[in-house]
């Protein structure tokens, strides 16, 4: 007979529920999964990795294409094999997901494969007519793309499910929302061979980043022949024969063109719905749930973490507010997550990655506490490693606060940024000044050096600028 009585019961399998349940078990406690789609959710089956395995596709392409550069003959004619693309990606995901399940048989965890609704103290219906019964129920839902009343998502108009699986690479491709997402999709299907224009409604793509960043990525994505449109919006679209007729306003006017295909990624929205939360003091904000530092709700043992409980809407971030979240239920001492700490990134060509506040939030911050800040750059131009690599473009930024040396954020446009941006992670994780980065040693050659320089430069002591 299976077993309905748990000590925490976990809604939702992505990055967040599933290394909630595994911490949960790690600590003693008997765990439930509950999850109605792929274990792994959203992130491993259909965003975070699948399309990276679809990036780092058009990454080998594009060093085929350039091979003769590095003295490498014979690779200069390689062709995008979008079918063998897609289905590596799916193998990818797929492998992944089975690495999940077996996390959860390792743990002792026990997954249900349904969906569930709160209903009454400590009590979850699921639609399977089974009646789970728990101590503390942890909601990691996550969220969905939001949908656009003027692009009805269809056989041309996608999303970002159907563009991971796409069976024609487009002749022409608009992408609307040029957040991390949008600039992914951008990224790839414009080294695919599409013509590609992306827009956004705000004066700047990659809105969240420092615009001095923003501003580097907007002007190497038109170098590579992306069309960049922002302060624009689709008022209207219509499905032809030919593709999408799509209506854009753009500093006030009006532009009407058609696209093959179309990839709407305009942010998300949360999955509250259908969980049983109207008779319940759990709150809902812009389809959020909110909660405290401890990831609890306004309903006593009901805890929500990861994209459902809003942003910033990372799957690290899911994460560790599940291990949060357990350890504080287990009686252990927690800290309430930073948002300041939480690297964000951004998979496009060059890749963007940040950390802490931008230059513009930093210099506000300091004017109204009566202080000033320290801006350090480096470019990858003065990087022995990125020249040899032919990846000499690019910048890193820091920012500083100029009385205590507190580095108030991180700023990397590279192709490698992403794995860059950790070592402020960690350098702000451990509240290091800029006392602490300049006496640490950085291996030589390495990207990382570039890390080293900017934090020089801050202070008026860069070596190689």
């Amino acid at each position: 007979m299976t077993k309905t009585s748990f000590d925490l019961v976990v809604v939702g399998g992505g990055p967040g529920g599933y290394v909630a349940a595994i911490r949960a078990a790690q600590l003693g406690m008997s765990v439930a999964l509950v999850e109605r789609a792929e274990l792994g959710g959203i992130c491993l089956n259909w965003g975070c990795i699948p399309t990276k395995a679809l990036l780092h596709s058009a990454t080998v392409l594009r060093a085929c294409r350039e091979a003769a550069h590095y003295g490498v003959t014979g690779a200069g004619e390689a062709r995008p094999d979008l079918a063998a693309m897609v289905a590596r990606s799916r193998k990818v995901a797929g492998r992944l997901g089975q690495g999940v399940a077996h996390l959860m048989k390792k743990n002792g965890v026990t997954v249900f494969a349904a969906s569930a609704r709160l209903a009454g103290s400590g009590k979850l219906a699921l639609d399977n007519g089974a009646t789970l019964s728990a101590k503390h129920i942890v909601l990691a839902t996550g969220a969905r793309a939001r949908e656009l009343p003027a692009l009805p998502v269809g056989e041309r108009i996608w999303a970002y499910r159907q563009a991971l699986v796409a069976d024609t690479i487009p002749t022409s491709l608009l992408v609307v929302g040029a957040g991390a997402i949008g600039a992914e999709f951008a990224s790839f299907y414009r080294a695919v061979g599409a013509e590609v224009t992306l827009i956004d409604m705000t004066p700047e793509i990659l809105p969240q980043e420092d615009a001095e960043i923003s501003q580097l990525a907007r002007k190497a994505f038109e170098k590579q022949g992306i069309r960049v449109l922002t302060r624009c919006a689709v008022t209207a679209s219509s499905t032809t024969a030919d593709g999408v007729k799509v209506t854009l306003e753009h500093d006030g006017k009006k532009i009407e063109q058609t696209f093959d295909r179309v990839i709407v990624a305009a942010g998300i929205v949360g999955n509250v719905e259908n969980l049983g939360l109207e008779k319940t003091r759990v709150n809902v904000e812009k389809t959020h749930i909110v909660t405290d530092g401890l990831c609890r709700t306004g309903e006593p043992g009901v805890y929500a973490i990861g994209d459902v409980a809003g942003a910033p809407w990372l799957a690290h971030k899911a994460s560790h507010e599940a291990v949060l979240c357990v350890e504080a239920i287990a009686g252990l001492p927690v800290h309430a997550i930073d948002p300041l700490r939480i690297p964000a990134c951004t998979y496009s060509y060059p890749q963007v990655a940040s950390i802490g506040m931008t230059e513009a939030r930093a210099r506000e911050h300091a004017t109204r506490h009566g202080g000033d800040i320290r801006v350090g750059k480096f470019t990858f131009a003065g990087n022995g490693k990125a020249i040899a690599m032919g990846e000499d473009q690019g910048l890193v930024k820091t920012v500083f606060d100029a009385k205590s040396g507190e580095l108030l954020g991180a700023h990397i446009i590279h192709p490698e940024a992403s794995e860059l941006i950790t070592g402020y992670g960690v350098a702000a994780s451990l509240e290091a000044t800029e006392e602490d980065l300049m006496h640490t040693v950085f291996a030589h050659p390495t990207l990382s050096e570039t890390l080293h320089e900017s934090v020089l430069a801050a202070f008026g002591r860069a070596l190689h600028a």
